[in-house]
Parts: C-alpha cells; structure tokens; sequence
C-alpha cells in the first residue's frame, strides 16, 4: 500500500488545455458564456453577496470546484450532457435531475473545471491564511467523493511546476515569506486518521495517539504527536513528502489512487503582538537604553493554529468495488464522514447538543465548525450525471456547513519568557544607572571632600602667613614708632634750635636795621661835615686871598700889622679847625670800620640762617618721607588686614557653600527618587503611541462606506482606545498636576522628559485643557524644546503638540508673536523625519486657517518651509501642506471677497500655483480634494487670473468643474469661472 502512495500525489486534473481540446472534439463546455448585457446585473449580485459576507464575518465560506471529465466520463456519458451547470459569475451552479428539471444553489465562490490552482488558493485559503498570521485559527477543508480532486486541490506539491502546487504549499509559502526565522516560529504536525486511530505521518512508528481537551478552554491537542520547526520551503516539501509516503492509498474502481486515510496537516505559527519586526530589532537595539525605560507594557505573543484537512472520499460500495480490507477501510470513513454530516446539520439547525464526540475527525475539527476559527471549505464534484446522487449529497453538505457560523477570536498570550527576559534586562540597566549615578556621587563627593581638603590647606597656610605677615608688619611697625618717636623728638630739638636761630636772626636783623639806621646817620653826618669842610675850605681860600691882598699891601700902616696879628691868629683858629677836622675824620674812619664790621657779622648771620634753613629743609623732608613711609605701611597694615578678613569669609563661604552643594545632592537624590516613582507611575497609563492632531476625519468618513467590517471593528476598537488613553491622562492629570508635568519638561533625564511630554500633548488635544496649558507656561516650554532640542523623538511630539494648540485661534496668535513659526521652520530645514514633518506640517495647516497671520507667516517663512516639505515624498506631509495651501487660500478669497484685500495671492508670489498644478491628478483622493478647494480659492481673486492663464491652471479648473469626485468642488469651481471676467473672455476666445 505504501508503494501506491508514494505516487499518490503526481494525481493532477487536467488542464485547461485538455478542456480545450475536449470542445475541439465536439463535446459541448459545461461553463455557459453570459451576455454583455447581463454582467451589471452580475456584478451587482457579487457586490452584494461581498457585502453579505462582511455582515457575518465568522462564517464558513464554501466554494465548491468541478473536476473535468476524465476519460471514464467521456467513455460512458458520451450520449448524455453533464448533470452540473456552472454560473460562476453569479456564483450559482444548477443540478440537473433530468433534461426539465434542474435545482439551483448559490455558493461562496464557483470554480470551473479550467480555474487554476493560485486563484483557487486565493479565494478559498488565502483570507484564512492571513487570519492565522493576524492571530487567528483557521481551518481550510476539502470534501467531497472519492475521485473528484481534493487531494489534487489540497496536497499537490507542484513538481513538474510551481502552478500545479496545492493548498498546503502555497500556504506555508505565504507563512513563510511573511514571518521573520528570528522572532517568529513556524511549526508544523502532519497526521492521519486512519481506522479511527491517529498516526503520526513524519514519524510512523507513533501510533494511536490520544486527543486531550482542555476543560477550561475547550481547546484540543495531541501531545504524542511529532512538531516539527520549517526552516524554509524546501524543507517543508521535504516533510511533505515523506508524509505523503507514509499516507494509505489503494487502487479502487473509482479512482486509481484512492486515498485511504483524512491527512490533516497542523500549522502552528507563533508571532509577537507587534507584528514588527522592526520594533523588535529596534527595542533589542536599544534594551538597555531609553525604550527599556520608557517601558511598552507587557509583551504578548499571537499563537494561532492552522489545519489544513484533506478528506477521504466518500464512496459507495457497489461503485467502488472494495471488498476485504478496503471495505473496512470504507466503513470507517464513511462513519467518520457521517458523524462530520450529522454535527454540520445540528449546528446549521441550531440543535442545542452538538454530537462531537461520535468521532474522532469530529473531535479534531470541533474548533473549526461551532468554535473560534475562520473556516473555508472547498467541495469537489464531478460532471457524470452517473454519480448524481453522490454529487447531489456534496452538494447539500456545503449548503449545511455555509450556515455554520464561528465566534472568529484572536488567539494573543501572554509572552513571559519575553517579559521575563525584559523585566531583568530593565532591572540590569537600572542597576548600573543606580552605580554610575552611585560611583558619579562618590566621585563628586571625594573630589568635594579634595577640594575642601585643599581649602582647608591653603586656608591654614595663608592664616600662617598671614599671621607671619602681621607679625612682621607689627615688628616693622613697632621699629618705625620708635624712629618716628626718635625723629619727632629729633625734629623737636631741630624746632627749638631754629626757634633760637630764628631769634638770633630776627636780633640780626634788628641789628642790621639800626646798623642801616646809624649808616645813614653817618652818611647824613659825613656829608654835612663834607658841607662844613667845604665851606670852611672856601673861606680858608677866601681868607687866603684877602691875606694874599693884604700882603700885598704889606708895607702899609698900623693896620695891616693889626691886620698881620689877626691874621696869625686867623692861622691858629685853622690849626685848631684842622685839628679837629682830623679827629671827626678819625672818628668816621672808626665808624666805618664798624660798619663794615658789622655788615661782615651780619653776612656771616645770613649764611648761618641759610645753612639752617637748607637743614631745616632737608629735615623737613626727611621728616616727609618717614610720614610717607609710616602712611605707606599702616596702608599695607591694612591691606593686610583687609586680605585676612576676606581671605576667612571666603573660607566661611565655602563652608556655605559645601554645605549646600551636600543640601543639593540630597535634594537631587530625592528628586531622582520622585522622578522614578513618577516616570513608573507614567508607564502604566501613559501610551506610547506618537501623539496626532485631529484632521484625518474628513479623509476616514470618505473612506466610511469602503470599509470592511473587519475595518470597521478596528476602526471602533481605535476609537474605544483613543478614548481610554484620554482618559487615563486626565486621571493622571489630576493625580500628579499639570505643573508638575510642566516641570518634568525641564528633566535632565530625557525618557522622562519625552514621557511628560506625551502626557502634554495628548493634553493639548482636548479643547478643556489648552487654555490652562497656556496658562502654565506650557506653550513656552513646549516651543524652548522645539528650538533647543537635537532628539527626533522630541521634535515630533513637541511639533504635535503646538499642533493641537495651534488648533485654537487663540493660541494661534500666541504661537506667532512667540516665535513658533520661525522655530517650526527651523525644525522643518533640519530635519528629514516623515513623522516629525508630518506634525510640522499639520501645525502650519492649522495657522494657515487665520487669516490674520498670513503676512507673519510669510514674513517668517513658514509658506517656504511648508513648501520645501514637498521634497520629503512622504504622503502624509504632502496632505498636510495641500491642506494648509487650501485653508490659506479659502481665508484669503474670503477678505477679497469682503473687500479687506487686493492684488495677486501671497501663495502664488511664492511659487505655489505651480506645484498645486502638478500634483492634482497623481496623489490620493484626501489630497487631491485640498488642492481642488486650493485652485478654486485661488482662482476667486481676479488679480490671479493672468497667472492661471499662463500657467495652465485654467485648464485645471475646467477638469475640476466637470470630473472632481465631489459635488461641492465641482459647484465651486463652475461658479468660479462663471463669476471671473477675464476667465469667460478666455473661454469665449477659446
């Protein structure tokens, strides 16, 4: 039986090209052509049916596939036509009872007998294969008689060609190709049930294994059984393989290679919650950095199992031929069969009691109908009209089984080998954060209690020298009192003796006085003795010639003899006279020798009183420069003195100063504890998700009737989180204070710096809590980080932040006279981040939309920095700059309307039009829809029309007016050229 099985799965149904050649014989196809003018009808019904699909997402999909005629067909119903008629675009197949009567049943999906194997993997198992990689269990299954392809559908390996390869393999292709080896396991068990016994098809030799069932959660598993990890494609084919060896098959009357035995093949596959693998690289990167503080909650794992189930056929005796062994082997899989019938209609009907337990297949596969797995099931029939009554059945078993609805559930579990391996790798990095910052303290303490040593030091040896110091200046002082003393005396002494000098010469200079006095005196006598010798001399002359006339008359009478006597005695008068003269001459001579005498005395004073005065002179400063000196060192005194007493109140001011540098670190240490009690309490409610402002509800309601219900499931499972994050931040708001989130803004430390400043922005997108934000101080925290900051992480939450403050038209107003739309340019020409552009781009969007800081924003440029965001490519920012290009140009037609302004738009000096131009058709439809409403706005101001003329913006708004998705736009932009004059002038040329 093994020699047969090992060419069991070279099976294959023939192809489209023997369907081609079978119609070139004559034979008539059994897919009928449907009309031109029926296929709206047809794709309504498909949408319909789509759209009934999404309204019981846990159902069983049933597909049903037609095997071509083979040539047994062909040999006994050469005279009859086929008893199935396809209608696979109306997903409809008829069953023919005979030529006039014919039952109709609606299916999932219909496959012809030429649809290839992809796309019957793609319809049927690819959405369930993504279930199971989404976290899901999934079952895909194939039933139908024996001889009509399952195997073929399910288990092909695809050797002569990957086209020709099943279910099985395109499955663990796609696992595979969409799961990392180093974070994801994918592992796999191949089993049969054969006889009602469970083998195991990689390791033969296990037998008979158990099924056990969890009480608690119902789930089931088969703990002997042999699970092994894939490493790649190749090697799974490799396990295939040798299952499909070792799996029963025998030669029957129906079909050659009859398998024997249900092959069920357990995927099972096990993913972190993220679905990343980048944010797992990114945290093994960073595990003893800042996300190992920042902290993502507790790591789940999404563990999911796939069974991929090829039914044995179901067979009749009489048709089949078995006998002996074979028919043993028929009882057991038509029993097995029959009891998966039996549950299938108690869970169609509802029935309240559901009979798993009458077979082991229907033990295996309790979770695939009833449980919590998405199910697919494919049925396989034939065109004989010879097996109607095997068809017919098949038939009506998939109609059962399309009513089984499943409660679909994620399978996520907690991951505490991964936690675990967090949590110490959170507690190693503390640790050695706690002794650097220990060995940082110690260090700083040694090097304080070094530099107090030093202190210590230099004041003790600057107390001993300066003690020296003074010491020697009270000696020196001692000594220079003494001179002084001495020289005081000395120049006391030197005071009394020009006292008495001065007394000496102001004698001298009396007796000067009188000598000067008594000079005259003399001169005044000498001159009148002078007159009186003169007289006396001209009279002695006088008396001479008279006596010389007398003698000349000597010899006269008596009378010149008495003449004679009297003239002797005349003579002895002059002797006398003569005599006398003499004496005052003497006498002068004797006074002038005094005189001269005492003029010599006095000149000898004069000299003695000068030398006394240079003496006194020199004394005097001598007596200078020892005041000089005594000054010269009581001012050293006192510099001296001044130094000490500085030199200890700067000691006293160190010791001030350590005392408070040991109160500091204290205050420190008790600051870092309060900052980890906070930082912890912050992880547990605060999320880690980047903070976003509110403009993506336009774009999500457009998209609304376009969403699966899968979608919308996630669409309000977002909107529940949204809501339970804003309210865990209000809770904190009010448990911690909003101050003190503003001050952890300031934190050295930066996880705790990014933390508040989530905790803030998330904050700031409440309209309640802007105002009080503002009122903190938080918008001017918010924009220092902006413009001091170099961490991306920060850039982006900051920017996101005045983004939700930006939302308000107050805080408008209060972001541009700060300076935030410099600084958020600034950020926009430093940065290439997508996320951090995108928050940068959404605040301008939201400034823009004020009309009244147009010309501060491009006095600022902040329209360049929007535009030169354009050059990133990312999506996002591009929508976020059409949507402010558009709120600028709606609040600018407004005040032209109004008649506040005129002249060209300031977008258009900025070269914006153009841009605007080249992006309306190639970008996605929220997008587009900005740059619709831009062109219009723009277009409303007749100064701007030349330049849409000659740019081709005209031709622009023409499209817009007849193909914009949106009414509205379409309206505005009609009324637009139907309003402007130069534009009808233009279309009338034209």
């Amino acid at each position: 039986m093994s020699s047969k099985s090992s060419h069991r799965s070279d099976r294959q149904m023939p192809s489209s090209s023997a369907s081609t050649s079978r119609n070139a014989n004559g034979h008539p196809p059994v897919r009928s052509k449907v009309s031109p003018a029926k296929r709206s009808a047809v794709t309504n019904a498909r949408a319909s049916s789509s759209k009934a699909d999404d309204e019981e997402p846990g159902r069983v999909r049933v597909a049903v596939r037609l095997r071509p005629r083979n040539a047994e067909d062909l040999l006994s119903d050469s005279d009859f036509a086929d008893c199935v008629e396809l209608q696979p675009e109306m997903k409809r197949l008829k069953l023919r009872k005979n030529n006039w009567n014919s039952d109709s049943y609606k299916f999932d999906e219909v496959f012809t007998e030429s649809a290839s194997q992809k796309r019957v993997y793609e319809v049927v198992a690819k959405p369930v294969v993504e279930s199971v990689l989404n976290g899901y269990n999934g079952t895909v299954m194939a039933y139908g008689q024996t001889g009509t392809g399952k195997t073929y559908t399910v288990g092909r390996l695809g050797k002569e060609g990957t086209s020709e390869r099943g279910i099985m393999v395109r499955a663990l292709e796609d696992i595979i190709s969409n799961t990392s080896p180093a974070f994801d396991v994918v592992e796999i068990s191949y089993l049969q049930l054969y006889l009602e016994s469970i083998q195991d098809l990689l390791a033969p030799e296990k037998n008979n294994i158990p099924i056990v069932e969890d009480p608690k959660t119902g789930g089931v598993s088969l703990p002997g059984a042999t699970v092994i990890k894939i490493r790649d494609l190749d090697h799974f084919q490799h396990l295939l393989q040798i299952g499909e060896t070792n799996r029963h098959a025998a030669n029957t009357k129906m079909n050659t290679e009859s398998s024997r035995s249900h092959a069920i093949l357990m995927v099972f596959v096990q993913r972190p919650a993220q679905g990343k693998v980048e944010n797992e690289l990114s945290s093994q990167e960073s595990e003893c950095g800042s996300d190992l503080a920042s902290g993502n909650g507790v790591p789940t794992l999404l563990k999911s199992k796939l069974l991929i189930v090829d039914l044995a056929g179901s067979e009749r005796i009489d048709k089949s031929g078995s006998n002996g062994h074979l028919l043993e082997e028929a009882k057991f899989i038509n029993l097995s069969l029959t009891s998966l019938g039996k549950c299938i209609n108690a869970l169609a009907e509802k029935s309240p009691h559901i009979p798993t337990r009458d077979s082991k297949l229907t033990r295996l596969l309790r979770d695939s109908f009833g449980g919590s797995s998405r199910t697919s099931l494919i049925i396989t029939i034939g065109p004989s009209a010879r097996h109607h009554a095997e068809t017919a059945s098949t038939i009506m078993f998939g109609q059962r089984a399309m009513k089984v609805v499943n409660m679909v559930k994620l399978k996520e579990e907690v991951d505490y080998e991964s936690f675990c391996r967090k949590l110490e790798n959170q507690v190693d990095y503390h640790t050695a954060e706690i002794e650097k910052l220990q060995k940082l303290r110690d260090d700083d303490k040694k090097e304080m209690e070094k530099k107090l040593t030093d202190c210590q030091n230099s004041f003790a040896e600057a107390e001993k020298t300066i003690t020296a110091r003074s010491d020697l200046l009270k000696d020196e002082n001692t000594l220079l009192e003494s001179e002084i003393r001495s020289l005081l005396e000395e120049l006391k002494l030197q005071k009394e003796r020009n006292d008495l000098m001065s007394a000496t010469v102001a004698h001298l200079e009396m007796s000067l006085n009188q000598c000067k006095k008594n000079e005259v005196e003399d001169f005044t006598y000498q001159k009148a003795l002078m007159d009186t010798t003169h007289m006396y001399e001209k009279k002695i002359l006088e008396l001479t010639g008279r006596l010389e006339d007398e003698h000349a008359c000597a010899e006269s009478a008596h009378e010149q003899l008495a003449i004679a006597k009297k003239l002797i005695e005349g003579q002895k008068e002059i002797d006398e006279l003569r005599m006398k003269l003499q004496e005052m001459y003497q006498l002068h001579e004797k006074t002038v020798n005094e005189f001269q005498s005492l003029r010599t005395e006095n000149e000898e004073l004069l000299s003695e009183k000068i030398e006394g005065q240079k003496e006194i002179d020199e004394l005097r400063m001598k007596s200078q420069e020892i005041c000089l000196l005594h000054q010269k060192t009581v001012d050293e005194f006192q510099c001296m003195r001044t130094e000490n007493e500085k030199l200890l109140s700067e000691k006293v001011t160190l010791s001030e100063e350590l005392h408070m540098a040991r109160q500091k670190l204290y205050a420190e240490e008790q600051q870092r504890q309060y900052l980890e009690a906070e930082l912890v309490k912050s992880k547990k409610f605060v999320p880690d998700n980047d903070i976003d402002f509110e403009e993506k509800k336009p774009y999500m309601e457009e998209n609304k009737g376009r969403a699966t219900f899968g979608q919308r499931h996630k669409s309000s499972q977002s909107q529940e989180t949204i809501y339970g994050q804003r309210t865990t931040i209000t809770k904190i708001c009010e448990e911690v204070g909003l101050q003190k989130i503003l001050d952890l803004l300031r934190s050295e430390d930066l996880d705790v710096q990014i933390q508040a400043l989530k905790v803030v922005a998330n904050l700031a997108a409440e309209d309640l809590n802007q105002e009080k934000i503002v009122e903190e101080g938080g918008l001017d925290a918010l924009l220092m980080l902006v413009g001091s900051s170099q961490n991306t992480t920060i850039q982006r939450v900051a920017s996101g932040a005045i983004a939700n403050l930006a939302m308000s038209e107050t805080n408008q107003g209060l972001i541009m006279k700060k300076g935030g739309g410099r600084l958020l340019a600034d950020v926009a020409s430093r940065t290439d981040d997508p996320q951090t552009l995108r928050m940068v781009a959404g605040a301008f969007a939201n400034l823009c939309g004020n009309e009244r800081l147009h010309a501060m924003l491009k006095e600022d440029g902040s329209i360049k920095a929007l535009m030169g965001m354009v050059k990133s490519g990312n999506s996002d920012v591009i929508a976020q700059v059409a949507r402010g290009m558009a709120n600028f140009s709606k609040c600018e037609s407004r005040r032209i309307i109004e008649g506040q302004r005129k002249g060209r738009s300031l977008l258009i000096v900025e070269g914006v039009l153009t841009w605007l131009i080249s992006n309306s058709t190639n970008c996605p439809p929220s997008t587009r829809r900005h740059i619709e409403l831009a062109l219009c706005h723009l277009a409303q101001n007749e100064d701007n029309a030349q330049d849409f003329i000659s740019t081709g913006a005209l031709k622009e708004l023409i499209c817009i007016s007849n193909e914009s998705s949106r009414e509205d736009i379409r309206n505005l932009a009609k009324k637009t050229l139907k309003l402007s004059p130069t534009f009808q002038a233009k279309l009338q040329k034209v």
